[in-house]
């Protein structure tokens, strides 16, 4: 019989708080994204000093996964047949309005590299991969909104025909001053059903 695949655990980031399966794990009364997002990786203990060189996308996904990653105990020791799929909407247009300024200005023109390398979304997959020794699939999906099918089809697919242990899988969006991560795990032995709808009510939790 075909061993279903299933959550094992969700992470949300919003609202100047950290959930972890739906209990609030780092509530914080500061409402500047910046400030907040140090506070909470520090409060939760995210232990790596590239973290604060990251731009606001990769800071978002990146502590999200590492509050998932870190509470499903794996060994910082040995690589990960983890695959990474997610998704947003802006990309990585908060970024590139920040390397535009920096260019915009023929008298002050400086293009920097430390922001250039973060114009493009699919590098936050990188930095969590960095982190945790992931060693699998990735892939970063633009739409309109949160769309579960393609992150579900995608992580069947993936699990299905062995080319991950497990998936991590969501959405995170950061534009302006509006951000929001919903990170999941999918892999044998989770403990909620992993289908299009579950996914979408989870979103919503």
């Amino acid at each position: 019989m075909e061993q279903p695949y299933r959550i094992s655990s969700y992470c949300h980031i919003k609202n100047s708080s950290v959930f972890l399966d739906g209990k609030d794990v780092n509530a914080s009364p500061i409402q500047e994204f910046s400030t907040f997002i140090k506070s909470a990786a520090k409060q939760l203990e995210t232990n790596y000093p590239k973290f604060y060189k990251m731009d606001n996308l990769s800071k978002l996904a990146f502590l999200a996964a590492d509050v998932l990653l870190k509470n499903a105990d794996l060994s910082s020791d040995n690589e990960h047949n983890i695959a990474i799929i997610l998704s947003n909407k802006a990309s990585s247009l908060d970024t590139d309005r920040t390397y535009q300024a920096s260019i915009a200005d023929p008298e002050k023109f400086f293009p920097s590299p430390s922001v250039f390398v973060y114009t493009l979304p699919n590098i936050c997959m990188g930095e969590i991969s960095i982190k945790h020794q992931l060693h699998s699939e990735n892939c970063f999906f633009i739409f309109d909104r949160f769309n579960a099918d393609p992150l579900w089809i995608n992580a069947q697919s993936l699990l299905k025909r062995k080319k991950a242990e497990k998936v991590l899988c969501g959405w995170v969006e950061f534009d302006d001053k509006n951000y929001e991560a919903f990170l999941y795990l999918v892999e044998e032995n989770g403990i909620i059903a992993h289908s299009p709808n579950e996914i979408k009510r989870l979103y919503k939790t």
